[in-house]
C-alpha cells in the first residue's frame, strides 16, 4: 500500500497462524515501524528492504503466540526497541510456550523483554513518521491498536466483520466492545483499517456492518430504556 507521497505501507503474512505483520515506512528518510512480527523474521527483513527502509521500532499490538515469535529475529537484527503494554508483559514472557508446543512449533528463541512500555496516547516516532498508541483491552488486557495519517492498525481487536476472540486468559468481552466502540469507531469514516489477521477494513464499514458492534448497540440501548 502506499499512501500519500512518503509514506509506504506493506504487510506480510507469516507463519501457521497466518498473521498480518505491517511494516510502516518513510520513503524519504528510510526509516520503518514493524507491527506484529509473528514469525519468519527473515521475510520481515527481506520485506524492509525490498521497500528500502530500516526497522526502528517494534511496537506490538499484544503478546499472543502468533505476534510475538519473529520478535527475537527482527530485534537482534536491527536492534530495534521493542515496545508493548506492560499488561501483557506476563502473557509476552509466559504465554507462548504451551501453545507453540502443542503445535510442533520449533522455538529456539523466545521474545525478548520489551525495551520500553507504550500505554494510551504515545506517540512511537521515527523520522517522518509518527503512530499513536490507542489502548484497546478485550483480546488481551494489554492489546493497543496504532493510528496514523487514515490508519489503524487494529492487532486483534478489530476484523472484517468480526471481533478478536474474548474466550482467552485475560480476555473481556465487555473491554473489547467498549474498546471497539469507544475508542476506535470514533475514528474518521474514512480510517483505512488494518488488522492481525483476514483483510482490510474501514471504520466507516464496521461502523455500519460489523454484526458484533450492531448487536452490542442494540444490547446497550435496551439496558438504556429499562
Amino acid at each position: 500500500m502506499e499512501v500519500a507521497n512518503e509514506l509506504m505501507v506493506r504487510g506480510i503474512v507469516v507463519g501457521v497462524f497466518q498473521e498480518n505483520c505491517w511494516v510502516v515506512g518513510n520513503r524519504r528518510t528510510g526509516e520503518a515501524i514493524c507491527i506484529d512480527p509473528g514469525d519468519q523474521p527473515d521475510e520481515i527483513l527481506a520485506l524492509a528492504r525490498d521497500m528500502g527502509v530500516t526497522i526502528k521500532y517494534i511496537a506490538n499490538s499484544h503478546a499472543h503466540v502468533d505476534h510475538v515469535l519473529g520478535v527475537y529475529g527482527v530485534h537482534s537484527a536491527t536492534g530495534a526497541k521493542f515496545l508493548l503494554h506492560q499488561s501483557d508483559l506476563e502473557l509476552l514472557r509466559t504465554g507462548w510456550q504451551g501453545l507453540a508446543q502443542r503445535m510442533g512449533l520449533d522455538i529456539e528463541h523466545g521474545p525478548p523483554e520489551p525495551d520500553a512500555f507504550v500505554t494510551d496516547g504515545d506517540i512511537v516516532e521515527v523520522a517522518g513518521l509518527r503512530l499513536q498508541a490507542i489502548t484497546t483491552p478485550g483480546h488481551t488486557p494489554g492489546s493497543v491498536s496504532y493510528y496514523t495519517e487514515g490508519m489503524l492498525f487494529s492487532g486483534d481487536t478489530l476484523f472484517r466483520g468480526s471481533i478478536g476472540r474474548t474466550d482467552l486468559p485475560g480476555g473481556s468481552l465487555e473491554q473489547e466492545m467498549a474498546s471497539i466502540c469507544d475508542r476506535l469507531l470514533v475514528l474518521p469514516d474514512e480510517t483505512v483499517v488494518l488488522p492481525g489477521h483476514m483483510e482490510e477494513t474501514s471504520i466507516a464499514f464496521e461502523r455500519a456492518h460489523n454484526p458484533f458492534v450492531l448487536e452490542w448497540q442494540q444490547r446497550m440501548r435496551a439496558g438504556e430504556q429499562r
